[in-house]
């Protein structure tokens, strides 16, 4: 593939090299930057819009910036790709989010350049006061600490924690609160009312721009810039009701101001690296500026996939026969089926109704249905709170980002017994976004916690199922239901309900000598595993065990009793895992037969696509069927020892 930059952006290889081009060519190399991010994408797929909405604020801050000296932090890695492309990564920004390319996000083992791995959201402003208090007890002086957030970021609790301890740090930080009133579906909660008061209130911008220019003719610029934040303070609080959220936390509030103005963008950059003390520059950006179709719509243009660049069609892959749904969809149309025959039924998601699919329920009911925004430890307190009323709420997180409602999980939901039902989407390993949002531990991190029933379907009807059983009354404890990223494997999913017995699993087949014990999805790599080893001659059991936590303690000794070797499958962290709860019960009963393990190794694994990353892990068939040809050529090898 050819894709080649512009003139001006081939002669960008650091952001030393941008600082030679002078200011009136800045607006050139955003432009021909924008377009190669354009051309790249529309081929490679990757995150689209957020990239596009920061071009200029991008160029700007590596022009005025002494980066990486200067602590450049982005927030919602997605976008960051500008960064990328300014920093070394040009020549190879086509494997970005390949298998052994370039990450998605920034990340501190591939650049000097990317201060702090940003995966997740909202971490930036923490983080740059970090490096700022490290720096003020270093003495460096002149060393400058940025946070970029946006993209709905500023919503997470975790910002405003950041933000209320800078306040009163005495430190140089500068937030660059993006504000494109998005995250990957439009930005929810009273803070977007906020923002948007501000940027849309004619009459502050109005008089605060007069006074700037009729201070900007008087003599003494520190004079003039004193008065002028002091009379910017007083105009904000006269015309608007609810603009001093910022100030409130000592935090200098400059802006809003257009993030696509170039000139302006620098010249206020400049301004805020002399003036000391922690301070909040407000821009205003429009995700997918520059590519029409992506202003116009841009939930559907977050992440595209790969496009036509000329006329903006999306490339969809073509089946003669019907395919099977998404797990995220199943999940969605089905809440609806039972919300239908159960009024006592909520769904709440943080920010991801579409990737969740709650978007389904949110046009239908939307009265019943909620986008709650970035906020992970509130979506799980609420949920239990309506728990306490009788309400049955489906709380849909992805898995890596229920990391951060952990203690609301534990405190708030188990040892309360209330019994939210959440559905954690995105389990185990997601592909393209790599180390920062597989799925990787849930298993681990919520079988350890009582009153927790912890499960995952195989196929969409066990969904459907596992579903229809959170929900009864009959239920009385949290229930998780883990489901991958993708397709399932039923072009027919629609099943009639039928209530599953908590903690009981499925024997699908029989079999001689060993068993394969598998938790959820991977059991179908399970079954075509079973029909290559046929070859071989070898005939191995099958028990789908449906739930880790309550096991199925009867299907077990089942199993223990007549296999003296067993083999585990599961798409999770091998350490703490399904595999290791079998362990713990086959310890108990002191079965003395042959257990492996497969699963995500105790490592951190890269980005790829899922069958590269789940053929890396030795999950996929292929890796199943290896690992059962190597067990049994061990009792082989030992029997042949015996005898001699």
């Amino acid at each position: 593939m050819d894709i080649t930059p512009g003139p001006y952006l081939q002669m960008i290889n650091s952001p030393a090299d941008l600082k030679k081009i002078s200011r009136e060519e800045l607006q050139q190399v955003s432009d021909e930057l924008r377009q190669y991010i354009i051309d790249i994408v529309s081929v490679q797929g990757g995150h689209f819009g957020a990239s596009l909405g920061v071009v200029e604020l991008t160029v700007a801050l590596h022009y005025v910036f002494n980066a990486p000296y200067d602590q450049l932090v982005w927030d919602v890695g997605h976008q960051a790709y500008g960064h990328k492309i300014l920093t070394g990564r040009r020549d190879n920004f086509s494997t970005n989010r390949k298998y052994n390319g370039l990450s998605g996000f920034p990340k501190r083992s591939e650049s000097e350049f990317d201060t702090f791995g940003v995966g997740h959201s909202s971490t930036s402003i923490s983080a740059a006061l970090g490096m700022a208090m490290a720096a003020k007890y270093k003495g460096e002086t002149d060393r400058k600490s940025v946070a970029i957030i946006g993209d709905g970021a500023m919503t997470a609790g975790l910002a405003f924690e950041g933000m209320n301890h800078a306040g009163v740090s005495d430190t140089d930080l500068l937030i660059v609160l993006n504000d494109n009133c998005m995250s990957i579906d439009p930005n929810v909660g009273a803070l977007k009312e906020y923002l948007t008061d501000i940027t849309t209130s004619k009459t502050y911008n109005r008089l605060k721009d007069d006074i700037w220019k009729a201070l900007g003719k008087l003599p003494g610029s520190q004079f003039s810039r004193e008065m002028a934040s002091k009379i910017e303070h007083s105009i904000k609080g006269f015309v608007s009701r609810s603009s001093n959220l910022f100030e409130s936390l000592n935090l200098r509030y400059f802006g809003p101001i257009d993030g696509h103005n170039m000139s302006k963008l620098v010249d206020t950059l400049n301004d805020l690296k002399n003036i000391p003390g922690p301070k909040l520059l407000h821009v205003v950006t429009v995700k997918g500026k520059g590519y029409a179709l992506a202003e116009k719509d841009q939930t559907k243009w977050h992440a595209p996939g790969l496009f036509d660049k000329i006329t903006g069609e999306i490339y969809k892959k073509r089946y003669e026969t019907p395919q099977p749904p998404k797990y995220q969809d199943v999940f969605g149309h089905t809440l609806i089926e039972l919300a239908e025959k159960n009024d006592k039924i909520f769904g709440i998601t943080p920010a991801m109704p579409s990737g969740s699919s709650l978007k389904f329920m949110m046009d239908k009911m939307p009265d019943r249905a909620f986008d709650v925004g970035i906020c992970e430890q509130h979506a799980v307190t609420l949920s239990a709170g309506m728990a306490t009323q009788g309400m049955k709420v489906f709380c849909n997180i992805y898995s890596s980002f229920m990391q951060r409602a952990y203690d609301q999980v534990i405190h708030d939901t188990a040892i309360q017994q209330l019994p939210v039902i959440f559905c954690l989407d995105r389990a185990g390993l997601v592909g393209e976004d790599g180390p920062t949002h597989h799925g990787a531990y849930d298993i681990a991190y919520m079988r350890c916690i009582p009153h927790l029933i912890v499960s995952a379907p195989m196929n969409e009807s066990e969904l459907r199922n596992l579903m229809y059983t959170a929900q009864l009354d009959t239920t009385t404890e949290p229930f998780v239901i883990r489901y991958p990223r993708g397709e399932g494997v039923m072009p027919e999913w629609r099943t009639p309900f039928q209530a599953i017995p908590i903690g009981k699993g499925r024997k699908l087949k029989d079999g001689k000598e060993i068993a394969i014990l598998s938790l959820g999805h991977p059991g179908n790599f399970v079954t075509n595993a079973i029909r290559e080893l046929k070859a071989d001659g070898l005939d191995p059991a099958h028990y789908d065990m449906r739930f880790v936590k309550p096991l199925d303690k009867g299907l077990l000794l089942e199993a223990f009793s007549k296999y003296d070797k067993i083999l585990t499958v599961e798409d999770g962290t091998v350490v703490g895992g399904f595999g290791s709860a079998i362990l713990e019960f086959a310890a108990e009963l002191r079965y003395k037969g042959d257990i492996r393990i497969l699963g995500i190794p105790d490592s951190l694994v890269e980005h790829g696509t899922l069958k590269e990353l789940q053929r890396e892990c030795g999950f996929d068939a292929s890796g199943i069927a290896a690992a059962l040809r190597d067990m049994m050529r061990d009792k082989v090898t030992v029997q042949h020892h015996l005898l001699g």
